[in-house]
C-alpha cells in the first residue's frame, strides 16, 4: 500500500489530525483488527482514480461513511484494488462537521449521504475528478472549511477537559475536572459526550490504553506490571482485562501480532 498524507492549514488543524490517501492492493494478511482510539474518521472510496500509479481493478468499498469513536475493536478486511481518502479527526474533532451529536455515532459508522445528503454524493464525484492527491486534499480542506458550524471552535469545558485528559488520563478525576469548569457533573458529561462521542471516564481509560501501546511500540518491557504502574493501573491483572477489554488479546500477544501501525494488528486467515 502507498499512502500520501496532508496536515491541513489552521483553524481546521485544531481539529483535524491529518487528510490521507491510500491506493494498492488490499491487506496480505487479509483482514486487520483496529483498536480504539476514540477518534473519529471520514473515509471516501476513490474506487478507479491513481494517484501514486496505474490504475487497477478497483474492487475496495463504494461511496463514504463516518467511522464513529469506538471503545471497542472492529475487524476489517480490504481485497483486491483499493483507493481510499480519509480525515482523521483529533478528539472530538469532527462535531463542527456532523450536525449531530457525536455519541450518536458510538461504536458505528454510518454513510456520509445519510449525514449530509445529496452534497456528500457531489464531494465524492469532485473528489474523482481530481487530477492529483493535492487537489483531493485542498478540495476536501475547502469543502470542510465552509462546512463547519460558526463559530469554529469546541465548547470551553470540552477544550479544557481534553486538555487534561490527554496529559495525565490517569490522574484526572472527572468530577474534578467538572468542578473547575463550573458545570454540573451530569451537565459536563453531557457536553462532552455530544462533542466527542465518548462519555469523560471512558474516554480517559482509551487514553490511558493508547499511552500504554505508544510505550510498548518500540521498546517491549521487561515486566508487564511496570508498565501498568506507569500508565495508572492499580496492579497487572486491573491492567491485562483493560488490555482485552479494548484489544481483545493479552498485551503479550499484542506485541507478537503487532503489524507496522500502532492501532492495526494484521489477523491471519
Amino acid at each position: 500500500m502507498k499512502v500520501l498524507s496532508y496536515t491541513p492549514r489552521l483553524p481546521l488543524a485544531h481539529f483535524v489530525e491529518l487528510f490521507w490517501i491510500s491506493e494498492g492492493n488490499g491487506f496480505a494478511h487479509g483482514k486487520e483488527r483496529v483498536l480504539p482510539s476514540g477518534t473519529m474518521q471520514l473515509v471516501v472510496s476513490l474506487c478507479g482514480a491513481s494517484f501514486m500509479g496505474p490504475p487497477g481493478s478497483c474492487q475496495g468499498p463504494r461511496g463514504a461513511v463516518i467511522s464513529g469513536p469506538r471503545s471497542e475493536p472492529l475487524t476489517i478486511s480490504s481485497p483486491g484494488q483499493v483507493s481510499l481518502l480519509g480525515v482523521h479527526f483529533k478528539p472530538g474533532g469532527a462535531f463542527p462537521f456532523l450536525g449531530l451529536p457525536a455519541g450518536e455515532l458510538h461504536n458505528t459508522h454510518v454513510s456520509l449521504e445519510t449525514l449530509w445528503g445529496r452534497i456528500a454524493v457531489e464531494l465524492q464525484d469532485r473528489l474523482l475528478q481530481a487530477k492529483s492527491a493535492q487537489a483531493c486534499f485542498g478540495m476536501l480542506e475547502h469543502f470542510l472549511t465552509a462546512r463547519a458550524s460558526r463559530p469554529l471552535a469546541r465548547h470551553p469545558a470540552v477544550a479544557f477537559a481534553l486538555q487534561q485528559f490527554q496529559a495525565v488520563p490517569h490522574a484526572q478525576a472527572v468530577a474534578a475536572v467538572a468542578n473547575r469548569i463550573g458545570l454540573s457533573h451530569r451537565r459536563f458529561i453531557q457536553v462532552f459526550r455530544d462533542e466527542v462521542g465518548l462519555a469523560p471516564k471512558q474516554f480517559c481509560r482509551l487514553q490511558r490504553f493508547q499511552k500504554v501501546l505508544r510505550q510498548v511500540w518500540r521498546r517491549p518491557p521487561d515486566k508487564w506490571v511496570n508498565v501498568a504502574l506507569a500508565c495508572g493501573y492499580y496492579d497487572q491483572a486491573h491492567f491485562i482485562d483493560e488490555f482485552r477489554w479494548f484489544s481483545g488479546l493479552s498485551p503479550t500477544a499484542y506485541l507478537r501480532q503487532k503489524g507496522e501501525h500502532l492501532n492495526h494488528v494484521p489477523l491471519a486467515e
